[in-house]
C-alpha cells in the first residue's frame, strides 16, 4: 500500500544551504511561524551543501537548522530523501522519514496518480559515481572525513553549481526506463533544471533558481520564495 502524496505538499531540493544562500531555512522559518503552511515536506536531497552523520564537526556546524527541522516535525510530515551532500541522516532526525539512496525511489499515491520520487542520483550516473557514493557512507571511512571537512568547507561555497545542461532530455529518456511502467509522474532533483520533460519533473534548485514546488490541483508547480 502506497503512502498518500497530499495536496498541498512542498517539495524542496538542491538549496545547498548554507553556502549558496539561506533560502532553505527562510522557508522552514516560514513554515514554523506559519505564514507558509503545508501538512507534508518533501526534502529531495542536498539540502545542505554538507551534511552526513557520524561527524561531531559537520554536526555542530548544522546543529540550529538540525534542532529546527525536528522540531518542525512533530507538526509536519516531513520526507528526507538523502542526495549526494546530505545522507547517513537517519540518528540526525529522528522523527523524520529518511529514504538513503539505496531505498529510493519511494512510491506514492496522489489521487489517482502513481508518483515515484527520488533525489536523482540513482539512475545513469555511471559506476565510478556509485563506488564513490558507497566509500562515502562507510562508517569506517567516515572517522577520517575530519580530514578534508575543513578543506570542503572552503572548496564548496566556490563550486559553480548552477548550468544548464545539454541534451538532458536524452538522459532523462534513459532514467525514465529504470522505473515501473505504471508509474504516472516521477519527482526528482539533483539536476538542477526545473523543467518537465513528459511525465518527468526536474526540480528546481532552490540555490539556483529560488524556486519550490507545491503539488496543486493535480500537478506540481513552480513557485517562488
Amino acid at each position: 500500500m502506497f503512502s498518500a502524496l497530499k495536496e498541498g505538499a512542498i517539495f524542496i531540493a538542491d538549496a545547498h544551504y548554507p553556502h549558496h544562500g539561506d533560502g532553505f531555512v527562510e522557508i522552514l522559518r516560514r513554515l514554523e511561524s506559519g505564514t507558509l503552511q503545508t501538512s507534508q515536506l518533501f526534502l529531495m536531497g542536498d539540502n545542505f551543501d554538507i551534511l552526513f552523520g557520524h561527524n561531531d564537526l559537520v554536526l555542530e556546524l548544522q546543529k540550529e537548522t538540525i534542532a529546527l527541522l525536528n522540531h518542525l516535525s512533530k507538526t509536519i510530515e516531513i520526507h528526507y530523501f538523502e542526495g549526494n551532500h546530505d545522507f547517513l541522516l537517519g540518528e540526525i532526525f529522528p522523527t523524520i522519514k529518511v529514504y538513503p539512496k539505496e531505498k529510493q525511489p519511494q512510491f506514492f499515491l496522489y489521487g489517482d496518480q502513481k508518483v515515484g520520487l527520488s533525489h536523482g542520483d540513482k539512475y545513469e550516473m555511471g559506476w565510478y559515481y556509485h563506488l564513490f557514493s558507497v566509500l562515502l557512507r562507510n562508517r569506517f571511512v567516515l572517522p577520517w572525513i575530519n580530514l578534508i571537512v575543513r578543506k570542503m568547507l572552503i572548496k564548496l561555497p566556490q563550486k559553480k553549481i548552477c548550468h544548464s545542461m545539454e541534451n538532458f532530455k536524452k538522459r532523462v529518456e534513459k532514467i525514465v526506463r529504470h522505473y515501473p511502467k505504471d508509474v504516472d509522474l516521477i519527482i526528482e532533483g539533483h539536476y538542477h533544471q526545473a523543467c518537465i520533460i513528459g511525465n518527468y519533473i526536474a526540480l528546481p534548485s532552490l540555490a539556483c533558481q529560488s524556486q519550490f514546488g507545491v503539488m496543486k490541483k493535480g500537478s506540481l508547480v513552480f513557485k517562488d520564495v
